[in-house]
Formats: C-alpha cells, sequence, structure tokens
C-alpha cells in the first residue's frame, strides 16, 4: 500500500471514529431526555412508549431512541416485549422492597467510605443541605425538599470516588424516585428523614466508620417504611 492510500485510511477511520462518537452522545443524551421523562411521570407504568413519537419530539431519528430503549431496559425503567413494544417498567411492591434493601446496602457502604475522606468541604456543604432541607420540611414544601434530599444522598456517594458503586446507586434511585416522593410527606416524613440525615453527617464528621454504614444503613431502611406505610394509608377507604 502506497503512503496516499494509507493516509486516505487513516482519514476514513479517523472519520467513522468520530461518527461513531457522535452517535453514541447522543444516545446518551436521548436517553437522559427519555428517563427524565418517565421519572416526571408523563407515562404511567405500563403504558407503551411509541418510538416515533418520542423520535419527533426529541428531534432526533428513531435510531437514538431505539438504542436508548436498550440502554433503559438495563436500568429496569422499561420492559421490552417482544412483538408488543417497549412499556414503562412497573414497580410493585415487593420490587419496591427489595430494590430498597439493596440500596440500604449499598448507602450503608458509601456512608463508610466517605468516613474514610471526607474533607471540611464536603462537610460543609453536606451540613449547608440539611439546613436548608430544615427550612424546606418545616414549610412543608416538598417542591423545595426533594432536589435538595437528591442532592444530599448524591453528594455522599459521588464523594466516595467510587464509579461502580455510583452508577449502581443511582440506578436503584432512579426506579424508586418516584415512591420516595411520595413517602417523604407521610408520616412526618420530613423531620424524620432529616433527623436521620444529621445522624449521617455526624457519623462523617467523627470519621466512624461502623456508626456511618448504621445510620445511611438505618435511614434507607427507615424510607422503606415510610414508603410502605404511604401505600397502605392510600389504599385505606
Amino acid at each position: 500500500m502506497d503512503a496516499k492510500s494509507m493516509q486516505q485510511d487513516m482519514v476514513k477511520t479517523g472519520m467513522e471514529a468520530i461518527d461513531l462518537l457522535r452517535s453514541s452522545s447522543l444516545t446518551r443524551v436521548v436517553q437522559a431526555e427519555i428517563e427524565k421523562i418517565i421519572l416526571a411521570g408523563e407515562f404511567a407504568p405500563g403504558e407503551k412508549l411509541n418510538e416515533k413519537v418520542l423520535a419527533d419530539r426529541l428531534g432526533v431519528s428513531r435510531g437514538p431512541v431505539r438504542e436508548s430503549f436498550q440502554a433503559l431496559h438495563a436500568r429496569g425503567l422499561v420492559e421490552m416485549i417482544p412483538n408488543r413494544g417497549v412499556f414503562v417498567q412497573r414497580i410493585t411492591r415487593h420490587d419496591a422492597v427489595a430494590i430498597y434493601d439493596v440500596r440500604a446496602g449499598i448507602f450503608g457502604t458509601a456512608c463508610l467510605l466517605l468516613a474514610d475522606r471526607i474533607t471540611t468541604a464536603q462537610s460543609a456543604d453536606l451540613q449547608s443541605l440539611v439546613a436548608q432541607m430544615d427550612v424546606a420540611g418545616a414549610r412543608r414544601d416538598i417542591e423545595a425538599y426533594f432536589p435538595l434530599n437528591i442532592a444530599f444522598h448524591s453528594a455522599i456517594v459521588t464523594g466516595t470516588g467510587n464509579a461502580v458503586l455510583a452508577d449502581t446507586y443511582f440506578g436503584l434511585v432512579s426506579r424508586l424516585q418516584l415512591f420516595r416522593a411520595r413517602g417523604l410527606v407521610h408520616g412526618g416524613g420530613f423531620e424524620n428523614s432529616n433527623v436521620e440525615h444529621r445522624a449521617i453527617v455526624d457519623a462523617l464528621d467523627r470519621r466512624d466508620r461502623d456508626a456511618a454504614f448504621k445510620a445511611g444503613f438505618a435511614h434507607v431502611q427507615a424510607g422503606k417504611a415510610r414508603i410502605l406505610a404511604s401505600g397502605e394509608a392510600a389504599a385505606k377507604p
């Protein structure tokens, strides 16, 4: 092969790599948007997702939407049924309990790991979030409380520097997001949840690995209890 042919092959390979990168990036963006739509409750559990409608809404071809469905299926947010289509995943009470139990172990581990490496700045951020949640909770303002609550847990999980743990944790949280929003307003959820947050921060500040794990684990288990209680209350006439 002469030098000119080699150069042409290199250019072609480079263009193919760029096209692949563009395609991959677009799919990630589309996946994030569809996930956001699902978690916002625009589609009910069990509702069918229309590939063309979503593609038109997002201004993309159907290919990235189809690829996004595969990724969302792997994350447990949609169900793909051969010859029928793609549906928003239904999460039963049994499913929610199982996910919460796994999440408790992962979040407890995140607290334990962060206790070894927490910085003054990280501690200050967590304390600030807890203080803001106190204000939102006193007002019974779930619109303000909910994103602060997510930010608190996210700060702990990402603060560990463990990407595998973070990816697993956020996948579970995505499936429980709507459940948790309902549970916070039941049975003093605001106040009780923030007392638990303070216990976690206290253990982290003392760099007490065992106490941090126990506080994180207990917090998620308490959240599970609030969710179950809210479901039982809603079922009563």
